[in-house]
């Protein structure tokens, strides 16, 4: 038996009948039995919408009114209403199952199964598989229109049927025709069958994703705008009704690892992808969500994985998978599972929990959980931000996309900034100092654009730029390399900091104010070697930073080669374009540049913040002088740095208050190159006087 349904809704109508998320307002239905070819009663009901308030198109279309609707039950009485007919008309016909059989895909997948999803109540089995008539028709009639152009009236028309639309209600017409669509379908000529009915997934499937599968692009969105908790499971509620391919979600990670609003999406099919299409603003909560269509390529890019340990890890698959984040570094398989406790035993056990490290193999602090049921992972949620050890601990809903992507593409893949090959030539801080001590004759501006530069900053400080100490712009940079919105002045006195701090306090920058503070040399570098200064005070660089490693240019393809101490006077790569100076003289010398040997590596030192000298070259390409040093330079003999292999050492995580005298006591009793107390490398007096490194130090 099939039991012909047709609805509308208090919005589009047609092709667009879903699109505008507007309610269901009108159900009507028969029962048709195949083999007998009988019908059961014609039955038509009335939906009672939260919103009252019809479009035109639906006024004009259905002539239905609020009044009229006013008085009709909800939706949720309707269904059960239908439920009860259906079985009562089976009966009679002596049947006992039915298919549904609607016109085409709207009205189940766009507006019945995301309505009632929305409003939290279930729909009962018969809504899960259905019959497309258009599509079981162009299976009948091959040489009929294309599916997506069938209507009931075009189809009705193909058969000769004169059926008059104005002759019946809005709902009861569109029902007969189908019926007698469906008739002239089962007749002699064609005896068609229906056989394959559609179906809706009831659940969406986790599961991992290799990068050598292939992702029809056809198949593909990218939703943006998603509530950053929003898990895979949510996104396939705001798509419920179309059916996404096992493990189709992955939420896209920013490069700090959190979820940035948005994620890939991947269906069965093409044609379910152009339905997900039509539900571009539709609203999550109170959020509407933009859809748009995206590629196979950057689902791979998301996705796609080949570690066999997260492989592994996923291979157990209907699992609910967890996020956990600020684990102790120490923390332990077992710490996690006794802080998870017995009320939500994790699948597996151990195997149960994957830890994710860095490529070196240090903790993240991060870790995805799996539970068998959803039980369980509702027990490990109210646990969120409980104390483990010394720190408490967040808990988020997870998926197999994000797993993968977390734990292949952010920190088990190669790192952002390649690893240095050996042998170095060290770059040495260029000859600008930055300030120390407790005198407050610094500012520091917090909130920049992320875009400004320091052409900007000269700008927004006005007059104040000539009270700006030479090279005493310093950009805060982050551990990619881009602005963090924070810079540090250096000004010739206290109160010319004061006064600036006084002037230029929540001044607008582009479209975005700025605050600006009076702070000493101190402070500055507290923030600029990792601290953090706020309203509460300083807090100290972290013990351990990210082992990042520094960045290796390429060789330039120059036949230019300088002396190897010249290398050492290059100034890092500008990350900021280059500015203007503000009180620029005639009489300034000429910029002289430096072209590195074929085999000159350059590289910096990446803590956690890291200043930016001012008036820096854009490109690697070139690289300016100091003025000082262009004579030492031009004098300095031609000899290697490295008298012998293996003689150059490097000294990581060294006090920040060290100096030679500490370091010499630290290699007492082995044999350093003679006469080289000053700098710890061989160079002229000219480049001794520029190292200055924080840090770290480079010896010999």
């Amino acid at each position: 038996s099939l039991v012909v349904l047709f609805g509308a809704t208090a919005g589009a109508y047609g092709a667009k009948l879903g699109s505008d998320e507007r309610e269901l307002i009108l159900l009507v239905w028969q029962v048709v039995d195949l083999q007998n070819k009988k019908v059961g009663t014609l039955h038509k009901s009335l939906v009672k919408a939260d919103n009252l308030d019809l479009s035109d198109q639906c006024r004009e279309v259905s002539g239905l009114t609020p009044e009229g609707l006013g008085k009709a039950e909800p939706l949720d009485r309707v269904l059960q209403q239908f439920s009860q007919l259906v079985s009562s008309d089976l009966k009679v016909l002596g049947r006992s199952s039915y298919t549904l059989c609607s016109d085409g895909q709207l009205l189940i997948r766009q507006v019945l199964h995301p309505e009632t999803s929305k409003k939290n109540f279930l729909l009962s089995d018969c809504f899960y598989s259905f019959y497309d008539l258009r599509k079981e028709f162009h299976a009948c009639y091959p040489s009929s229109a294309a599916v997506k152009d069938h209507t009931i009236k075009t189809m009705a028309e193909y058969l000769g049927l004169g059926t008059d639309e104005a002759e019946e209600d809005f709902g009861v017409w569109q029902v007969k025709t189908m019926v007698a669509i469906i008739f002239s379908m089962l007749s002699e000529g064609c005896n068609h069958i229906f056989a394959e009915p559609e179906t809706v997934k009831h659940k969406y499937e986790t599961g991992p994703c290799s990068k050598s599968e292939t992702v029809d692009s056809e198949t593909v969105i990218r939703a943006r705008g998603l509530p950053w908790q929003s898990s895979d499971q949510d996104i396939a509620r705001f798509f419920k009704g179309l059916n996404i391919a096992k493990g189709g979600v992955a939420l896209c990670l920013n490069s700090q690892g959190r979820r940035n609003g948005e994620a890939l999406v991947r269906f069965v099919n093409s044609e379910q992808r152009d339905l997900a299409l039509e539900r571009h603003k539709h609203h999550m909560g109170s959020r509407y969500i933009e859809v748009y269509k995206a590629t196979g390529e950057e689902f791979l890019k998301i996705a796609g994985g080949t570690s066999n340990e997260v492989a592994q890890f996923l291979s157990k698959e209907n699992q609910v998978i967890i996020r956990m984040r600020g684990l102790p570094f120490t923390a332990t398989q077992d710490d996690v599972l006794g802080f998870l406790g017995p009320e939500c035993p994790v699948t597996g056990g151990k195997e149960g929990l994957l830890f994710v490290k860095y490529p070196d193999g240090r903790p993240t602090g991060d870790a995805f959980v799996l539970f068998s049921c959803e039980e369980y992972a509702q027990n490990a949620l109210k646990k969120h931000k409980e104390i483990l050890g010394k720190r408490y601990i967040e808990l988020f809903r997870s998926t197999a996309a994000e797993v993968q992507q977390v734990v292949l593409n952010r920190y088990m893949s190669t790192p952002l900034i390649p690893t240095l090959p050996t042998p170095i030539i060290p770059v040495i801080p260029p000859p600008y100092t930055i300030a120390t001590g407790s005198i407050r004759d610094c500012v520091r501006l917090r909130g920049l654009p992320y875009t400004a530069g320091i052409d900007d900053i000269l700008e927004f400080m006005g007059d104040a730029t000539g009270d700006i100490k030479p090279h005493g712009v310093h950009m805060v940079l982050n551990q990619q390399g881009r602005p963090s919105g924070d810079a540090f002045i250096q000004m010739k006195s206290a109160d010319k900091a004061f006064m600036v701090a006084q002037k230029c306090h929540k001044k607008m920058m582009k479209d975005r104010y700025v605050e600006v503070f009076q702070c000493s040399g101190e402070e500055m570098n507290f923030v600029l070697m990792g601290g953090t200064l706020n309203r509460s005070g300083l807090s100290p660089p972290p013990c351990k930073l990210p082992c990042l490693s520094p960045p290796a240019y390429a060789a330039f393809q120059t036949a230019a080669v300088i002396p190897a101490e010249a290398a050492a006077l290059y100034q890092p790569q500008a990350l900021l374009p280059s500015t203007r100076t503000p009180q620029a003289s005639a009489a300034a010398p000429p910029t002289v540049t430096y072209y590195p040997a074929q085999a000159a590596q350059l590289y910096m030192n990446y803590t956690a913040y890291y200043p930016s000298p001012p008036v820096s070259p854009t490109t690697v390409g070139y690289i300016a002088a100091p003025p000082g040093a262009v004579a030492a330079a031009a004098t300095a003999t031609h000899t290697p740095i490295l008298p012998q292999p293996g003689a150059l050492v490097r000294m990581q995580g060294l006090p920040y208050n060290t100096g030679v005298k500490e370091i010499l006591s630290f290699f007492q009793g082995y044999q350093y190159a003679p006469d080289d107390y000053n700098g710890l490398i061989q160079l002229s007096d000219q480049a001794r006087s520029v190292l200055q490194a924080p840090k770290e130090w480079v010896c010999l």
